[in-house]
């Protein structure tokens, strides 16, 4: 137990907290969030290197060697694996590395009380990455369960009670998460921050395509000069030229002509566009993934670790299996 460097260690839930906070209510994180977590996270685990290496007994630097090559070497890695293969968001590998760079051993905090009280109150996993990743999936299981819950009670009983809900159509302009593909008749989904970007693309809002869905079908609706989507990642780029012939008679919406000047539109698909809009320019309602960012279970996992400890273990030592 380093006392100190533990204590100072809980900054970052501050970070942390906000980032948290920021990706759920507009799924933007900044990437100036990481540094300070970097900077933090790095000189506290030199500090605590060189305490151990200094001080410590042939035991304790291997274990601390082995807790670091597993927190900072595999988990962290296998973050950025997650990003690459599409499971994770940029902001969510980056919260998981830096969760591994400031906890990179099993933290302890000892409370004034009578009689003195040590957190986390139950055990850890050797490498406390691990206890907070188990902590993060918990959690997040959760919401699946609260959802088919919530959709029981309203007598929604479908295939996708435990994945969506059914939402206003004027909602769908502030709702993040995904248009659900078969809930709504679809042969595929659409992402809603894909939606949102058509909309500013085309300069229109869903209530004006509703208004008048035959005008916004056909492509000469489309303005001559579409806006760039300004959401901080898409950069698009007109040459000032004639538009492409895919917003032609065959382009419903334009939806062509989109993607080919956005380029890769959260994954959306001209035909999962035009799919998409028929419906919301139809629909009173629409199933949609909430999609709660991993980033907030994980922020939730990491302060059950620090209070509690690893919920999975507790579970199976409370059942005998451990």
């Amino acid at each position: 137990m380093n006392a100190p460097v533990d204590l100072l260690r809980l900054l970052a839930l501050g970070v942390l907290g906000w980032a948290a906070r920021e990706d759920l209510r507009t799924r933007r994180v900044p990437n100036r969030t990481w540094l300070p977590l970097a900077v933090l996270g790095g000189g506290l685990l030199a500090v605590e290197a060189w305490s151990v290496y200094h001080g410590g007994l042939a035991t304790e630097r291997r274990l601390f060697a082995v807790r670091v090559a597993v927190s900072v070497g595999v988990i962290a890695p296998l973050g950025y694996l997650f990003w690459r293969l599409g499971a994770f968001g940029g902001a969510d590998a980056k919260a998981l590395a830096a969760v591994c760079l400031c906890f990179p051993t099993p933290p302890s905090y000892l409370l004034p009380a009578t009689p003195p009280i040590v957190l986390p109150i139950a055990a850890t996993s050797g490498a406390f990455a691990v206890t907070v990743l188990t902590n993060a999936a918990l959690v997040g299981a959760v919401y699946p369960l609260a959802l088919a819950a919530r959709n029981t009670l309203a007598g929604r009983i479908t295939r996708a009670m435990a994945i969506g809900r059914p939402i206003a159509w004027s909602e769908v302009p502030r709702t993040h998460g995904r248009l659900l593909g078969r809930a709504n008749g679809l042969t595929a989904g659409l992402d809603l921050d894909a939606l949102r970007l058509y909309l500013a693309w085309r300069d229109a809002s869903l209530a004006e395509l509703r208004a008048a869905p035959a005008e916004g079908r056909d492509p000469a609706s489309l303005p001559a000069e579409p806006r760039a989507p300004d959401d901080g990642r898409i950069d698009v780029v007109t040459d000032g030229g004639r538009r492409a012939t895919a917003n032609g008679p065959a382009d419903p919406w334009g939806a062509a002509a989109f993607c080919d000047d956005v380029g890769d539109a959260y994954g959306a698909s001209p035909a999962a566009l035009r799919a998409a809009l028929d419906e919301l320019t139809a629909a009173e309602s629409v199933w949609v993934s909430p999609g709660v960012p991993f980033l907030v279970p994980l922020f939730a996992g990491l302060c059950l670790a620090l209070v509690y400890g690893d919920l999975l273990y507790a579970g199976l030592a409370a059942v005998g299996v451990t």
